[in-house]
Protein backbone atom coordinates (compact mmCIF):
# COMPACT_ATOMS: atom_id res chain seq x y z
CA UNK A 1 0.00 0.00 0.00
CA UNK A 2 1.27 3.58 -0.63
CA UNK A 3 2.70 6.10 2.31
CA UNK A 4 -0.97 7.57 2.91
CA UNK A 5 -3.07 4.67 2.60
CA UNK A 6 -0.70 3.28 5.27
CA UNK A 7 -0.93 6.28 7.81
CA UNK A 8 -4.68 5.72 7.39
CA UNK A 9 -4.56 2.08 7.90
CA UNK A 10 -2.69 2.86 11.31
CA UNK A 11 -4.86 5.41 12.28
CA UNK A 12 -7.99 3.05 11.72
CA UNK A 13 -6.25 0.38 13.78
CA UNK A 14 -5.49 2.68 16.73
CA UNK A 15 -9.30 3.87 16.26
CA UNK A 16 -10.55 0.07 16.10
CA UNK A 17 -8.12 -1.38 18.96
CA UNK A 18 -7.66 1.48 21.48
CA UNK A 19 -10.64 2.97 21.89
CA UNK A 20 -9.29 6.10 20.42
CA UNK A 21 -11.40 8.74 19.17
CA UNK A 22 -10.99 9.70 15.29
CA UNK A 23 -9.60 13.18 16.67
CA UNK A 24 -7.04 11.60 19.32
CA UNK A 25 -5.84 9.18 16.26
CA UNK A 26 -5.18 11.57 14.01
CA UNK A 27 -3.32 13.71 16.33
CA UNK A 28 -0.98 10.81 17.44
CA UNK A 29 -0.49 9.71 13.87
CA UNK A 30 0.15 13.25 13.11
CA UNK A 31 2.75 13.60 16.11
CA UNK A 32 4.54 10.56 15.00
CA UNK A 33 5.12 11.15 11.79
CA UNK A 34 6.66 14.81 12.48
CA UNK A 35 8.64 13.32 14.91
CA UNK A 36 9.85 11.22 11.76
CA UNK A 37 8.36 7.42 13.26
CA UNK A 38 7.31 6.77 10.01
CA UNK A 39 10.21 8.57 8.05
CA UNK A 40 11.34 4.95 7.09
CA UNK A 41 7.24 4.15 5.41
CA UNK A 42 8.22 7.36 3.04
CA UNK A 43 11.26 6.08 1.88
CA UNK A 44 10.40 2.59 0.86
CA UNK A 45 6.89 1.68 0.75
CA UNK A 46 7.43 -2.04 0.67
CA UNK A 47 7.40 -2.03 4.42
CA UNK A 48 4.14 -0.05 4.25
CA UNK A 49 2.20 -3.91 5.04
CA UNK A 50 -1.36 -4.69 6.80
CA UNK A 51 0.67 -6.53 9.66
CA UNK A 52 3.59 -3.71 9.95
CA UNK A 53 0.39 -1.50 10.45
CA UNK A 54 -0.84 -3.29 13.72
CA UNK A 55 3.10 -3.34 15.24
CA UNK A 56 3.68 0.63 14.31
CA UNK A 57 -0.24 1.20 15.12
CA UNK A 58 0.67 -0.03 18.86
CA UNK A 59 4.07 1.82 19.14
CA UNK A 60 2.09 5.03 18.16
CA UNK A 61 -0.59 4.52 20.56
CA UNK A 62 1.87 3.82 23.53
CA UNK A 63 4.91 6.73 22.82
CA UNK A 64 1.91 9.38 21.57
CA UNK A 65 -0.86 9.26 23.21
Amino acid sequence: MNYEAYLDEVTTLITENYGASDEAAIAMVMRAQADDFFSPHDDDESICTLERAGADAQRVFKNYR
